[in-house]
């Protein structure tokens, strides 16, 4: 039997498809602006893919979780991220999720969750800050990181977006090089982000969401928290991998 993990986020939904205890596929699609939808197209997705619906077991997570109308069951974000960054790195961690509309931190003790924290959906310390400031500088989010680590280090200290990106528009005014406001708009996210992480301190941390291939973002981070960030391109999915853990476990 499938277990299937179904996580509808602010910006993404991620599906992760599992055989037992072993990840078959994983796929990505935007979330627009109706979950509903968005579950409509997933379960057209499976279809294809010579799923059938009423066979799996299927785990809803995310902000559009109560929209997947053929899910066996719905969880948070909170467990399901927790649960898949165990199943992914299988040690004791904070995870830091860096979600489109927030940020949240999660403390983990063989797979559970001990203690969580979130920050405001205003804050700068998240993916659609990145986007917004990546659009306004004209650049993809890969080009973003990779002028961030050619430039000077460019201070950028609103705590919210629409003032944040203010300050981004004056710099580009006063002629700042565009290298220099990219490093300013990642270090910017770094300090959002420790300053929720110190409030749970570990040893190590794990690096889930849209940031987990930007290695020069994992370096700085790592270097601000003074303690290693693992990370992985499978992380972007920790949420619905949890989803489909917790799936494996409904009871028929």
């Amino acid at each position: 039997m499938k277990n299937i993990g179904i996580d509808i986020g602010s910006s993404c939904a991620k599906v992760c498809i599992m055989d037992n205890d072993y990840i078959e596929s994983t796929f990505m699609i935007p979330t627009g602006y109706n979950s509903r939808k968005t579950a409509e197209t997933i379960k057209e997705m499976l279809e294809e893919k010579d799923i059938n619906i009423e066979e799996a077991n299927i785990m809803a997570t995310g902000y559009g979780r109560i929209s997947v109308p053929y899910a066996n069951d719905v969880m948070t974000e909170i467990s399901c991220h927790g649960k898949g960054a165990h199943y992914l790195f299988g040690e004791n961690a904070t995870v830091i999720d860096i979600g489109g509309q927030d940020t949240k931190v999660i403390s983990l003790k063989r797979g559970r969750v001990m203690k969580f924290l979130m920050n405001d959906k205003c804050s700068a310390g998240t993916g659609k800050f990145i986007e917004i400031m990546s659009d306004r500088l004209g650049l993809t989010l890969e080009e973003l990181e990779e002028l961030a680590a050619k430039g000077k280090e460019t201070t950028i200290s609103s705590m919210c977006t629409v003032f944040a990106e203010s300050e981004i528009i004056s710099l580009i005014g006063q002629g700042t090089p565009r290298e220099d406001i990219a490093n300013g708009v990642i270090k910017s996210v770094v300090t959002k982000v420790i300053q929720l992480a110190a409030q749970v301190p570990a040893d190590k941390y794990i690096l889930t969401g849209g940031f987990c291939e930007n290695k020069y973002f994992i370096k700085e981070l790592s270097k601000a928290l003074d303690a290693p960030v693992d990370s992985a391109p499978e992380a972007r999915f920790a949420g619905a991998i949890g989803a489909a853990v917790y799936a494996g476990e409904i009871e028929d």
